[in-house]
């Protein structure tokens, strides 16, 4: 049977005709659709779970492996540097049954705050990549990647990226291989990655790498394509639809399903075919500088930007020297239309009463993130998960007391139980006085209503034990522990006040659900009246569905947009806002 299929819901396929018996994921786009496909399969064939981080879906993951099962992790490229410590020794450890790690690059950063390029950690860590090029390579890909698994006793990356992981494309549907969990052996050389052990390991991994390239000079993974061309094109991934829709026949490919490790005989040969030959990779000059490593005249980076995603017609212009179709112009300018916190979302009344404060503001990773835009330009600093609790510990540290009744650091409930409580550890222990605002929204809103600790529900909905952020913050050595509703403006207010004058560290738990979530049910709309003196107070809140008439200076809410939160009316101070049915 055929199929219509995302990337990311073929890689779930493929995982689950493999016989998968064990996933464990953080939610990161654009890997999250795999793990939220598989938990649409049945539960007492695989067992899916979010887990806190990267670092622990990992090592659940090795340990499932060593274990015996067929176990998964999924994630985006960032991601991939939370679970590195673990992935760099299970590299030495191997499996008994097959580890897969999905990781998703993101080409254009259309939700990330780099454009790291994955295929190096396959280097570092001496382990196989296979880079599918649409869905039906996605679910064929994973399917084979448990099998090299086992075979090589190695775990193995898939490396995807958000166009592969977002587009569909037909894919032939099959079987599960109910496959049996392989009975658990005690191993200490092999499992027990002491030094001692290590130095024996290292040695098999290095001939295990060996034995993988001779496999990728004869793998089918490998695919070369003779046009009788004298132009040849070395490329993987999404690179390789973007060429072949540039260049049809008119180029010899050399298309790389298994990006690392290279077979250099098989480039060698490739290359010595072609009159002039053209390495063609998003992001990196990966393949290209192992090209140059061989010896061999490539052309590469020097005609193709090592910035954002390509697209046929650069490919057609740097190879063919043709020029882009000429298109037509629209007679009006396109509106730029800038990410925006959501109508109701209750991340905007903390960043209004921070930005009223004057407060400077340590940033984390979620939705929140947008508090840094304008009109409510808040944030000061974004770097990684859970950052901002350990950045402001920092900045506090050597900007001293006065700077620190300033500062305050802000992250959700999920990137807290991610990666933040260390970080809160770290301010008690070494005596900081620093202000934490921990934005509880009920759910991991950023990549789309994924369930955490804090919510009490598995991936499948089940019911289990919620993490109880007060009782927890309490246990980590914080004294002072407040719950607020951040839409009451004035309460709210104070309570940063008092909270950023201590001098001992606080949290400050700001708790209103996302606006988006099914069980929120704001009713009726705003409206301005008669009453309003045009002070355009209300456009502070950056909220889309206020605007101002340029050449009138009137204020309206379109009630299209507005969904009857209500913040609007509490900031109003003429009272010119009102809710209707």
């Amino acid at each position: 049977m055929k199929k219509l299929l995302l990337g990311n819901a073929a890689v779930a396929q493929g995982a689950y005709e493999a016989g998968v018996h064990f996933v464990s994921s953080y939610p990161g786009t654009p890997s999250t659709e795999i793990t939220e496909c598989m938990a649409t399969y049945p539960a007492d064939e695989v067992f899916v779970e979010w887990a806190p981080n990267e670092k622990v879906a990992a090592e659940a993951v090795v340990g499932a492996a060593i274990a015996g099962g067929r176990a998964m992790s999924c994630c985006k490229h960032v991601g991939l540097n939370v679970m590195a410590d673990a992935i760099f020794t299970d590299s030495y450890i191997g499996v008994s049954g097959g580890a897969v790690f999905c990781v998703a690059d993101d080409p254009g950063m259309h939700s990330s705050q780099n454009e790291q390029d994955s295929r190096h950690y396959a280097r570092a860590a001496k382990m196989p990549m296979l880079e599918p090029a649409d869905s039906s390579e996605c679910l064929n890909y994973t399917k084979l990647a448990f099998d090299l698994s086992e075979q090589f006793d190695t775990p193995v990356f898939v490396r995807l990226s958000t166009r592969v992981s977002h587009s569909q494309s037909l894919v032939e549907i099959g079987e599960r291989d109910n496959r049996s969990v392989k009975a658990y052996e005690k191993n200490i050389p092999k499992h027990v990655m002491m030094p001692a052990m290590a130095r024996g390991r290292h040695v098999l991994v290095e001939e295990r790498t060996r034995k993988l390239m001779e496999y990728a000079a004869t793998s089918p993974l490998n695919i070369r394509e003779d046009n009788g061309a004298k132009i040849g094109v070395i490329t993987a991934g999404i690179a390789y639809e973007y060429a072949k829709e540039a260049l049809g026949d008119k180029v010899n490919y050399l298309k790389l399903g298994m990006v690392w490790p290279l077979s250099e005989t098989l480039i060698r040969d490739f290359v010595a075919s072609c009159e002039k030959v053209y390495v063609i990779e998003e992001l990196d000059p990966f393949i290209e500088n192992e090209c140059r490593a061989m010896g061999l005249d490539v052309c590469g980076k020097e005609l193709f930007t090592l910035l954002g995603e390509y697209t046929p017609a650069m490919i057609a212009k740097a190879v063919l020297g043709q020029d882009a179709p000429a298109h037509t112009t629209p007679a009006e300018a396109i509106p730029n239309r800038p990410p925006v916190l959501c109508p109701g979302c209750p991340h905007r009344g903390t960043f209004y009463v921070l930005k009223k404060l004057g407060l400077t503001v340590s940033g984390d990773i979620g939705c929140y993130t947008l508090g840094a835009v304008a009109p409510l330009t808040s944030v000061d600093t974004t770097i990684c998960m859970g950052a901002s609790i350990s950045a402001a510990h920092g900045m506090a540290k050597v900007q001293g007391t006065e700077f620190n009744k300033k500062l305050v650091s802000v992250i959700g409930d999920s990137t807290f139980m991610h990666s933040g409580m260390t970080g809160l550890v770290d301010i008690v222990y070494n005596k900081g006085a620093n202000t934490v605002i921990i934005l509880d929204n009920s759910i991991t809103g950023m990549t789309g209503h994924q369930d955490n600790p804090t919510t009490g529900k598995t991936i499948r909905g089940e019911a289990t034990k919620q993490v109880d952020l007060i009782q927890l913050c309490r246990a980590l050595g914080v004294e002072h522990v407040c719950v607020c509703d951040p839409f009451d403006i004035k309460a709210f207010e104070a309570v940063v006040r008092e909270e950023t004058a201590r001098d001992e560290v606080s949290v400050i738990i700001a708790q209103r659900p996302c606006a988006l979530l099914k069980s929120v049910k704001y009713e009726g709309h705003c409206e301005i009246t008669e009453a309003c003196r045009k002070c355009k107070l209300c456009m502070k809140l950056g909220c889309p569905a206020i605007s101002v008439d340029k050449e009138t200076g009137t204020v309206r809410i379109d009630a299209t947009q507005c969904n009857g939160c209500g913040l609007c009316v509490g900031v109003c101070p003429f009272g010119a806002i009102v809710k209707v049915d």
